[in-house]
């Protein structure tokens, strides 16, 4: 059987790194927004700080999710991983409403044009949160984990906002007065697309708990490894479902009718062997054997 949990025990350290990280430029942000005359900058600062929440709950659900099978949950704890992303999902949608209420007060609230430092930091946290996102993303799909996807989408949030700011700001500098809120007009745009992202990750998540199938090049993958072993003939169903990083699999065999009991649980009990030693993240495998070429 591959070990699924150590993927799922170095999926731990993404969320823990991405807290420090958040803390970090939350503290970053109040100050230089604080001497750089930008509230936008402030109310973003204040905005990290429950990004560290949300990394933090996206480690807690990995952890549960990387607890091994015991008596009263037999499939293991997988599905506190998609149950995590869609909480990430809806914390990342419940951001960007806070950003648009902001956005949209900030425009009907005459205020000074920020400093230009302001700049420096906002493009200092734009290349962190990017590079984050993007270093995220990149686990979460090597291992197939809906709630790492979920928690590089709120490094690319923070990164997209902080990058309309800086357009915003940009502006406003260049064309003088007249043109204060253009930061606040730029993060609402990417409160659209911040949005977007948050119902698709949501979407995912709830899909993942209700057992989606997985895609069609998964199933054709497993079908071709029970048909490559030895007796069997040929393969009638094939059920799988994602828990976790791992996958769980019903599939009927059939086999030769005139075969034994005892040899045609044997070329299943391989089949199940073949299935949990892939490199697929199988966790594990029921096998239904079937007499060839009857219904």
């Amino acid at each position: 059987m591959p070990d699924t949990k150590p993927a799922q025990d170095e999926a731990t350290v993404f969320p823990l790194v991405g807290a420090g990280v958040n803390a970090s430029l939350a503290v970053l942000k109040i100050l230089a927004g604080t001497f750089g005359n930008s509230y936008a900058l402030i109310a973003d600062g204040i905005e990290s700080t429950a990004d560290i929440v949300s990394s933090l709950i996206v480690w807690g659900g990995l952890v549960v999710a990387a607890r091994p099978p015991d008596e009263k949950h037999p499939y293991g704890y997988g599905k506190a991983e998609a149950v995590t992303a869609a909480v990430a999902a809806l914390a990342l949608l419940a951001a960007a409403a806070v950003i648009a209420v902001q956005s949209v007060r900030e425009i009907i609230t005459p205020h000074h044009l920020p400093h230009w430092s302001t700049l420096v930091v906002l493009a200092v946290v734009v290349i962190i949160k990017e590079g984050m996102a993007r270093w995220v993303k990149r686990a979460g799909t090597e291992i197939d984990s809906t709630a790492l996807h979920a928690d590089a989408w709120h490094h690319r949030s923070d990164a997209l906002t902080s990058l309309a700011a800086f357009v915003g700001i940009t502006i406003g500098l260049v064309g003088g007065p007249g043109y204060e809120p253009a930061d606040d007009y730029a993060a609402l745009a990417a409160c659209c697309v911040i949005t977007y992202s948050g119902c698709r990750l949501l979407v995912r998540g709830v899909r993942e708990m209700l057992d989606v199938a997985p895609p069609d090049s998964v199933a054709a993958q497993v079908r071709e490894l029970a048909a490559s072993v030895s007796g069997v003939l040929a393969v009638e169903k094939c059920r799988i479902r994602k828990s976790g990083t791992a996958y769980f699999v019903d599939i009927h065999i059939e086999v030769d009718g005139s075969t034994p009991v005892r040899a045609a649980h044997i070329i299943g009990g391989k089949v199940r062997s073949t299935l949990r030693d892939s490199p697929l993240r199988i966790a594990d495998a029921l096998v239904h054997i079937e007499p060839f070429g009857e219904e």
